[in-house]
């Protein structure tokens, strides 16, 4: 009866296939976890099965660590809200343009793919300043908008994914916490950037097509339709004509002041040294110390009152509430399939059945098909880590290297999917067709994600 313990992730990759629904199949993988585990003790399984699911999910709050992730997941909500509302990326980007930044096409490509590698704190906010900024700029230097989607979505995940002093770096960082893998979480991640091979290529395609102005494939037909500068004249503008009072200083400061305090939080956790630093700890102190910073920024530049802050700070909090809930299934997922021993038991069926140079790759095409049918890079996580630990600590592989693969192949998956949030949301920054977007910028994402594959052969045959 082995094989039951591997029912958890395919009941999570099929619910997630079937209805598009992370928390619903994160919350019945666990169902499935905890019936399993008392399967020979009660009669009563679904019974017992539900308590204990509940049980399961109230039990992540008694770690420290991952209660400080979920404080901080809610709060960079708050942050988020505070930098839209105080104006401060509509401030920025008068900033940039007031001071003639962009004066021919490549330097508009390059603008656009620069702010979306500047804001680094959320994927979304990325794509929308870098799309809000650039898509009037576009259409006057005769660039399409598929090719503003095209740079803006290849440039958000992966520049989140590797600069890592942000959301998506704490909520690795919660994910790997449970486990005892010899070296810190923070070390772990830290290292799997130079394995990123997805995301370095990608950004390396989108400031070569940016610079040179060559593309290809569909992406390279596309023109400029008279649609898209009316859309610019109608719609962009109001972005950037808003009241004088708007300040870029509202979003730099802040999130200087949480990359800052990211870092040295680090360092002072670390006791001076960065790799050795709490990351839950860190985050969670930059990102009160960030909010607090935007906070009184906007009381004292007398437009917001109190009472103003503190509905604006709930609202951002309460739209990040299904990525909070994503994050807790998923800490508790974790935590259930770890007492299953499903990773173990899987880890000695790819042992048996795959060379050690194949897992990575596989795990990479793997990450990158849940991604693509779910349309989340961060569900993709919260499913393939639990499972992605075990096989590394049975099989002894290096932890960065198979970390990378699914880092990287969650991104691919998500830059292939039509029902991304980021693409949708890269679609309507950029006034591009969702259609359009997703059948432009496909190809890029295949040709790099090929690449991927045969580099993360190769380097498991040097290094394993």
């Amino acid at each position: 009866m082995e094989w039951f313990k591997i029912l958890p992730p395919l009941v999570a990759v099929a619910i997630v296939i079937w209805k598009k629904e992370v928390i619903l199949a994160l919350a019945l993988s666990i169902f499935v976890s905890e019936c399993l585990l008392i399967l020979d003790q009660s009669s009563l399984v679904p019974f017992y099965g539900s308590l204990n699911t509940l049980e399961r999910i109230i039990a992540v709050f008694s770690d420290p660590g991952n209660t400080r992730i979920l404080i901080f997941s809610v709060m960079v909500g708050a942050l988020l809200a505070y930098i839209r509302d105080s104006g401060g990326v509509t401030g920025l980007v008068k900033a940039i343009t007031s001071r003639g930044l962009a004066k021919s096409s490549r330097q508009v490509s390059l603008l656009a793919s620069f702010t979306g590698v500047v804001v680094f704190i959320e994927s979304n906010l990325s794509v929308l300043t870098a799309g809000i900024l650039s898509r009037g700029l576009f259409d006057k230097y005769g660039l399409s908008r598929a090719k503003l989607a095209y740079i803006i979505d290849s440039t958000s995940a992966p520049v989140c994914i590797l600069i890592l002093l942000n959301a998506w770096g704490a909520y690795v960082l919660a994910l790997l916490g449970p486990y005892d893998l010899g070296l810190s979480a923070a070390e772990i991640l830290w290292g799997s950037v130079q394995f990123n091979f997805y995301a370095i290529l990608t950004l390396m395609v989108v400031f070569y097509s940016a610079y040179t102005g060559k593309y290809y494939g569909p992406l390279a037909r596309t023109t400029v339709h008279k649609r898209d500068t009316e859309t610019a004249e109608n719609t962009g503008n109001e972005y950037v004509e808003q009241d004088s009072e708007d300040k870029a200083v509202f979003m730099v400061i802040p999130l200087l002041t949480m990359v800052l305090g990211m870092v040295g939080f680090m360092f002072w956790t670390g006791n001076g040294v960065l790799s050795q630093g709490n990351g839950s700890k860190s985050v969670l102190y930059a990102t009160t110390l960030s909010c607090l910073v935007a906070y009184f920024m906007m009381l004292l530049s007398k437009r917001f009152t109190h009472h103003q802050l503190v509905k604006i700070g709930f609202n951002g909090m309460s739209e990040l509430l299904p990525l909070v809930a994503i994050v807790l299934l998923s800490l508790a997922l974790g935590s259930s399939l770890k007492e299953l021993e499903t990773g173990i038991y899987i880890s000695q069926i790819v042992g048996d059945f795959l060379p050690l140079y194949l897992v990575a790759p596989m795990i990479f095409v793997v990450a990158g098909i849940i991604s693509f049918s779910t349309g989340t890079s961060w569900g993709t996580f919260a499913i393939l880590i639990p499972i992605g630990v075990p096989i590394i600590q049975t099989m002894g592989l290096p932890p960065s290297f198979i970390l990378a693969a699914i880092l990287g192949g969650g991104v691919f998956g998500d830059h292939c999917s039509p029902i991304s949030d980021t693409t949708a949301v890269s679609s309507i920054a950029s006034g591009c067709d969702l259609l359009e977007h997703v059948k432009t910028q496909l190809p890029y994402a295949l040709a790099t994600g090929v690449v991927t594959i045969l580099i993360y052969l190769l380097v498991g045959l040097i290094i394993l």
